[in-house]
C-alpha cells in the first residue's frame, strides 16, 4: 500500500521528520509543507538523511511554502521534487493513504 506522509513542522524544532523517515515503508512519498521546508535545504543536519532515505522514499517540496519562507529551490536537496498546490492534490489522489505528522 503506497502512502504519503505530509511534515509541516521543522526539523530543527520537532522529530516528526526523523520519525517518518524512519517508519515510511519503501514505496511511500513523503511531502515537505509549511515549516517543514526547511528539512529539504542543502547543507544542513539532514540533507544526508534525506538523500540516505531517497532509495527507497520519493521526496517531495511544496514550493509556495519555500517561497513564502524566502528560501530557493535552487538549494533543495537534489532528488526532492518541487510540487504546487495542484501538485500537492495530485499526489493526495496517487497515494492510497495520507498521514499527517505532526
Amino acid at each position: 500500500m503506497s502512502m504519503l506522509h505530509t511534515v509541516n513542522k521543522s526539523p530543527f524544532e520537532r522529530n516528526a521528520l526523523d520519525s517518518c523517515i524512519r517508519l515510511a515503508k519503501a514505496g511511500s512519498a513523503i511531502l515537505l509543507t509549511e515549516d517543514g521546508v526547511v528539512g529539504a535545504m542543502k547543507n544542513t543536519n539532514y540533507s544526508k538523511t534525506i538523500s540516505d532515505a531517497m532509495s527507497n522514499i520519493k521526496f517531495y517540496v511544496l514550493g509556495p511554502d519555500l517561497k513564502a519562507r524566502g528560501l530557493s529551490e535552487d538549494n533543495i536537496v537534489d532528488g526532492i521534487t518541487v510540487v504546487d498546490y495542484a501538485g500537492f492534490v495530485d499526489l493526495t489522489t496517487e497515494h492510497e493513504t495520507v498521514q499527517s505528522w505532526l
